[in-house]
């Protein structure tokens, strides 16, 4: 069964203009301001309802006041759509789910022809959102890390019952989805942890066959620098990998119902990093981060990080933002200064990251005999 949905890959080389603009700036940084973003993501609030044990914006402090307002939001959209912004997924450093017009924000993001997901825990997914945005959204993946009730809570740092909340949500926006033949694939994703490796075989069955959902994700940690908690420092897949049973869960396998189990990913975590690109393309031209107090960053990795502010939504447009001086400083900082050794491994764009550089510098060997 082949990873249809491209979990463990990138999609990068479905975009071959915007690639074809890196490769014919060079370094031309007057060039690199002209490309937008293909892919942003929105924090919509900074609140959460959970405090998850691994948590890589722990150091933003859970900001309930921060909250990206509506209509400056529906300005945002506007000049996002009509610049190319192809796709955004709401997640961030809160719950988006959370946001009270979250329904009124996901509607008009489709109305301007961009792409909608979430990532969300799901908790706070009630009927409205089910019914008024499921039809608007590409995808939706939820964040559950525990296999049980137990494993769950002890992760999340929440109530055992927000467990079965969380599938009983789930399966309703799964028949929701089934019966209004709407085109939004639904997942699950788990971050492989000592509390929960024993659980995934058994959650998998969950997923599959309580929830209906399209897949599951299992995936490794990945240590932000920034985050206080420091819980998985050493924690090591190639002994953990055992206990979750890659065969078995492959074993569950239909044509309705993949598996992404991450083993490359995982075996990432472990190798030696001096090979690996030494220059990020992605991050300060492909991608943007949209704080939920409106600071736009080049980085969802180095938040609150001068380097790669470009600016704030309740003071300037995204267009002004996204070409002007704060930027044209960030991207000249990412490609002259910025030590990507140093940077979080398994980053979210670290296979296109990968994939231009070896573009850039010319590193497949015989790349010309197609």
């Amino acid at each position: 069964m082949g990873d249809k949905f491209s979990i463990d890959s990138h999609k990068m080389a479905y975009h071959p203009v915007e690639v074809a603009k890196l490769l014919s700036a060079e370094d031309d940084i007057s060039k690199l301001l002209d490309i937008y973003p293909i892919y942003v993501e929105v924090s919509p609030v900074g609140a959460c309802n959970h405090r998850c044990t691994f948590c890589a914006v722990d150091y933003i402090g859970y900001e309930a006041t921060n909250r990206i307002e509506v209509d400056v939001m529906m300005k945002v959209l506007e000049d996002m759509g009509s610049n190319g912004v192809k796709s955004i997924m709401y997640a961030g450093e809160g719950e988006p789910l959370i946001h009270k017009k979250i329904n009124e924000i996901v509607a008009k993001t489709k109305e301007v022809g961009i792409d909608v997901s979430f990532t969300t825990n799901a908790v706070a997914m009630g009927d409205r959102f089910i019914e008024e945005s499921i039809q608007y959204t590409s995808w939706l993946k939820a964040s559950v890390n525990g296999g049980s009730a137990k494993s769950y809570a002890q992760v999340h740092q929440t109530r055992e019952k927000d467990f079965q909340r969380v599938i009983d949500n789930l399966k309703k926006a799964v028949e929701f989805r089934n019966k209004n033949k709407l085109d939004c694939t639904i997942g699950v994703q788990s971050v492989l942890l000592p509390e929960n490796a024993n659980d995934m075989l058994d959650f998998a069955k969950i997923v599959r066959d309580e929830i209906g959902a399209d897949y599951l994700v299992i995936k490794p940690f990945s240590q932000e620098e920034s985050s206080i908690n420091r819980l998985y420092d050493n924690i090591d897949y190639r002994s953990m990998a055992l206990r979750a049973n890659e065969k078995k869960l492959k074993e569950l396998e239909s044509d309705n119902f993949k598996v992404s189990y991450r083993s490359e990913t995982m075996s990432n975590y472990h190798e030696d990093q001096s090979n690996r690109y030494t220059t990020c393309y992605s991050t300060p031209i492909y991608m943007a981060y949209l704080m939920a107090e409106g600071s736009v960053y080049g980085c969802k990795d180095h938040l609150l990080d001068h380097n790669f502010s470009y600016g704030n939504i309740n003071k300037n447009t995204f267009s002004e933002i996204w070409k002007g001086e704060s930027r044209r400083k960030g991207i000249e900082y990412v490609l002259n200064e910025l030590d990507v050794s140093k940077c979080r491994v398994n980053c979210r764009m670290d296979k296109v990251n990968r994939y231009l550089f070896d573009l850039k510098e010319g590193r497949i060997n015989h790349m010309n005999f197609i």
